[in-house]
């Protein structure tokens, strides 16, 4: 059980240093965390995405989110356009895309630089674990 509990303050010590790194990306982009990750999301997608997947994502609040999104459509970023229902799309403008350009991109581009150096069976092994552990911890999550 004690060598349980080191590999869980192991793991939780990398996620806060991982999350520290990501955090200073931003700050150097001057960018609020909250803005990286609705920006990386969208450029994950290409130019646009639905409002949903950014939510489900990022993992912010929508409250954060939604103050995040009206900063950004205010500085010319980004605007909203209704989707089917509902739903409404996140869409870079073309100011939106030069500016992910020099930000959010850059960081997809590090990481894909990252996993591009490790061998193809090392990534698709962290990414099977890691998604292994989410989905574990997501189904004990529901016995609470």
């Amino acid at each position: 059980m004690e060598n349980q509990f080191c590999d869980l303050k192991r793991l939780n010590h990398l996620v806060g240093e991982l999350d520290a790194v990501y955090h200073e990306m931003s700050l150097r982009m001057n960018l609020s965390d909250s803005a990286m990750k609705i920006l990386y999301t969208i450029c994950n997608y290409g130019d646009a995405c639905l409002l949903a997947d950014v939510c489900r994502l990022t993992g912010l609040s929508k409250q954060t989110i939604n103050s995040s999104i009206r900063k950004l459509e205010s500085e010319g970023i980004l605007t909203t356009e209704a989707e089917d229902g509902r739903a409404k799309r996140l869409c870079l403008t073309e100011q939106g895309k030069q500016y992910a350009s020099g930000t959010a991109l850059r960081v997809l581009l590090m990481e894909n630089e990252v996993f591009s150096s490790w061998p193809r069976e090392d990534v698709a092994r962290y990414l099977e674990l890691t998604e292994r552990f989410l989905h574990d911890l997501r189904e004990k999550a529901q016995t609470l």
